[in-house]
């Protein structure tokens, strides 16, 4: 592996990793992921949450039913096709989600004081090509 691509994979790992251990929800990383996609995509069949979260729809299944049986997801039939499902963020997964962006948002807008100002702007470039690479197929 070449060594930008080692070294960026290594810090975004890290980052990652940090930013996951100022987690406070007793919902697991998969699942808040999920909460996410759902707001993302707003009323959405589970074969496009999956397709979002690019994992297989049976393999969805079980967090899905975790996040409905915990009020964080409402579950209602498609009207145009009676075989599927809709899903749409409920209050409370939409509450679980604030939570956990404000608190990981004030612990990295903590650290990002210590940054110089180039430094931020170098951070805030960074971002929208993190973006970019995640969304490459």
């Amino acid at each position: 592996m070449p060594a930008d691509a080692h070294a960026l994979a290594r810090s975004v790992a890290r980052l990652s990793r940090r930013l996951r251990q100022e987690r406070r929800s007793d919902l697991t990383p998969t699942q808040l992921s999920v909460l996410h996609s759902i707001a993302v995509l707003g009323s959405a069949t589970p074969r496009e949450v999956a397709a979002r979260e690019r994992v297989s729809p049976p393999s969805l299944t079980r967090t899905l039913a975790t996040l409905v049986e915990r009020g964080c997801v409402d579950r209602r039939p498609h009207p145009e096709d009676g075989r599927q499902q809709l899903l749409s963020l409920s209050a409370t997964g939409a509450a679980a989600l604030v939570a956990e962006r404000e608190r990981r948002d004030a612990w990295l807008h903590q650290r990002l004081q210590d940054l110089t100002d180039a430094e931020r702007a170098t951070l805030r470039d960074a971002a929208a090509l993190l973006e970019r690479l995640a969304d490459a197929e």
